[in-house]
């Protein structure tokens, strides 16, 4: 036999309080040096809970989103060059040579983007941190 009691509702979480709030939502931009995954395991959990950190960690997670993309197009670019580098330079020694100086320096495109990554979440954490809001230079608004 079943007991015909309900199971009780789920209690809603406490709202964050204002520094909680604040230090949430700055971890959200700071979180962006370890790629997405802060990002999105703050705007998901903590989202309902405060207005600050629901406005911060959407902006930090939709950078984080821009950035993985433009990462994915980047090394895409890079290996078709580098493989259309490599054929065109086969045919002599002192081409070779070259083409790979010219691979190499295409291997620092990814470097670059992640040091601008790393510059963006620090200001956007200084910024927050602060008492003000941060709004990524570039992004795609993906999540509204």
């Amino acid at each position: 036999m079943t007991d015909p009691t309900p199971a009780p509702a789920p209690v809603p979480a406490a709202p964050l309080t204002e520094a909680d709030d604040k230090l949430w939502a700055s971890l959200a931009h700071l979180g962006g040096i370890l790629y997405i995954l802060p990002s999105l395991i703050i705007y998901l959990v903590l989202k309902d809970r405060g207005p600050k950190v629901r406005t911060e960690a959407k902006e930090a997670l939709n950078w984080q989103i821009t950035f993985l993309g433009a990462w994915i197009v980047i090394w895409i670019v890079v290996g078709i060059l580098s493989a259309v580098i490599t054929v065109a330079t086969a045919s002599s020694y002192s081409s070779a040579i070259a083409g790979a100086g010219i691979i190499g320096i295409l291997g620092l495109l990814p470097a670059a983007l992640w040091v601008v990554n790393v510059i963006f979440s620090i200001i956007g954490f200084v910024r927050v941190n602060g008492g003000g809001s941060y709004r990524y230079p570039f992004a795609l608004r993906l999540i509204k």
